[in-house]
């Protein structure tokens, strides 16, 4: 098969007011309640020499070339009922410029917030904008709205100040989300805060909270790529009620536990938004995974190994989950979330012989080692038996496990819980506590954290850790990079979170508790 896509509703996870606590809940969206929503993944057309300044004719020769590609993809969403359409980071220019050989590439993109703007309509207003009057055109003659990504320029005043953010040549370069109107009407600017090695942009003075609203779902917010993995702008967002976000990315897939898909289902449920992703696809840099995720339902595609090297439609109708859309029936959810958190592991979702209210582990700990695991020095334990308990802890930070290993074939598959606590360095700085039920790539403890993409052992299980973190996203992730939903999640009030999960259609690959310590980023 060329591609994955798969939508699950098992069981719905609601995680009531994103801080407070999360319980298994079956719920049902409101009837009528619903959009249709797609993203592309995009083969980028590259600029072979990123690092050498280009006319502004060269370049925008080499960006319609993408843009009719995006021309293309629109269509397709429009006649299939699309009324948003998202387009992933660096779409239309790629990647790898230097500040002075992107300046080709830059259009200065007015601010929604001070002045409206119709680029398709008005396209004599501003000059150096061909690409922002063809996305608007673009939405406009598809009815839909259009979310791209783009670089902006935007000028600054030169201050002799030391302390002044601006840069020497007096002028801003961001990486930048724009999003049109399905009249093509220019209604939201984001200029990307968290930057991961973009030598041709600058980091804006402050981080933007940047929503949208429409008509058929209410409002939207706005990320680009690692933004993802931080309180600002994501987090406060979420805090600040919105529960639907817009995602370009260009995500460099990192097993076991920064799959593209494995995180953007991780944000989804953890936080209980709806997450519309689009990836850039690229096999020289392990580019692929998009999709349209919500707290009931993923619809995705992820490359396989050896599949053709082509961009890929998304579509799916998904919930609308913005609270003033939506309105009465947040505050019902509310009340059946609230009666029943209590009870939650005495549901029926968890059976007696994997689940245990208070998860304590009687009998002798195993041995414990270390192996690195996403270039963290994760503090590990084996499953050495066919069903069991075990735990280990990184620290004072503990994770437990019950599990029951099924049958197999002939195979022999080591399997290893993981314990983290303590900042990540390498490529970025961000404080962690995670738990991990990983495949070893081998049967030696030096191979448990290495990345593994396929598994034939299905376990039945029970992954716990008492976190010092509010912050928990939680992921299933099977043989062939399958996503499967967690049939159980639930947050105590004194940090423990729990994730249940059987009847596995898949091997194994990871399943994981993913903790951000916000508040230690900076420590």
């Amino acid at each position: 098969m060329s591609f994955r896509e798969q939508t699950m509703c098992l069981f719905c996870v609601l995680f009531v007011s994103f801080p407070l606590m999360w319980v298994a809940v079956r719920t049902e969206p409101v009837v009528g309640s619903s959009y249709v929503a797609a993203v592309y993944e995009h083969k980028v057309i590259l600029n072979p020499h990123p690092d050498v300044p280009l006319s502004r004719a060269a370049a925008l020769r080499h960006m319609r070339e993408n843009l009719d590609v995006y021309e293309e993809q629109a269509a397709r969403a429009a006649q299939q009922g699309a009324q948003i359409l998202v387009f992933p980071e660096d779409g239309l220019h790629g990647f790898n410029f230097s500040r002075s050989s992107i300046s080709g590439y830059l259009e200065t993109i007015p601010d929604p917030q001070e002045e409206s703007w119709n680029p398709c309509v008005e396209p004599g207003k501003y000059n150096n904008t061909e690409v922002l009057q063809r996305l608007s055109c673009m939405a406009r003659r598809h009815n839909l709205y259009l979310v791209a990504n783009m670089p902006d320029l935007q000028p600054c005043p030169l201050k002799t100040d030391p302390s002044s953010s601006c840069p020497p040549d007096g002028r801003w370069q961001f990486n930048t989300n724009v999003v049109f109107r399905s009249d093509g009407l220019l209604v939201a600017r984001y200029h990307k805060y968290n930057l991961y090695f973009e030598n041709a942009f600058d980091t804006p003075p402050q981080p933007e909270i940047i929503t949208f609203d429409t008509p058929f779902a209410g409002r939207f917010g706005l990320i680009i790529c690692f933004d993802i993995l931080f309180h600002k702008p994501t987090i406060t967002l979420v805090e600040e009620g919105t529960r639907q976000l817009i995602f370009p990315t260009a995500w460099m897939n990192q097993l076991p536990l920064l799959d593209t898909i494995q995180f953007q289902q991780g944000i989804s449920l953890g936080a209980n938004v709806t997450v519309l992703a689009a990836n850039i696809r690229n096999d020289g840099l392990i580019m692929t995974g998009s999709g349209i995720y919500t707290p009931f339902s993923a619809t995705y595609h992820h490359a396989q190994k050896g599949d053709p090297e082509e961009g890929r439609l998304v579509v799916a109708r998904v919930p609308v989950l913005d609270p003033l859309w939506v309105g009465q029936r947040v505050a019902t959810e509310k009340g059946e979330a609230e009666s029943t958190s209590s009870t939650a592991t005495g549901s029926g979702y968890c059976d007696k012989e994997i689940c245990s209210p208070s998860l304590e582990i009687g009998s002798p700990v195993p041995p414990t080692f270390i192996s690195s695991m996403m270039y963290d020095p994760f503090t590990f334990v084996f499953l050495n038996e066919t069903e069991g308990e075990v735990k280990v802890c990184n620290g004072t930070f503990c994770c437990r496990l019950q599990y029951r290993r099924l049958p197999q074939g002939s195979s022999r598959e080591l399997y290893a819980l993981g314990a983290f606590s303590g900042t990540h360095t390498v490529n970025g700085r961000y404080a962690l506590q995670v738990c991990a039920l990983v495949r070893c790539a081998g049967l030696d403890a030096a191979s448990c954290g290495q990345e593994v993409g396929e598994a034939e052992s299905k376990l039945d299980f029970l992954l716990e850790g008492k976190f010092g973190t509010r912050y928990v996203y939680p992921s299933v992730l099977t043989s062939k990079l399958v996503l499967e939903q967690p049939e159980h999640l639930e947050k105590a009030a004194d940090g423990r979170v729990t994730m249940k999960h059987s009847n596995m259609t898949g091997g194994l690959v990871t399943a994981c508790l993913y903790g951000r310590m916000y508040h230690l980023d900076n420590e």
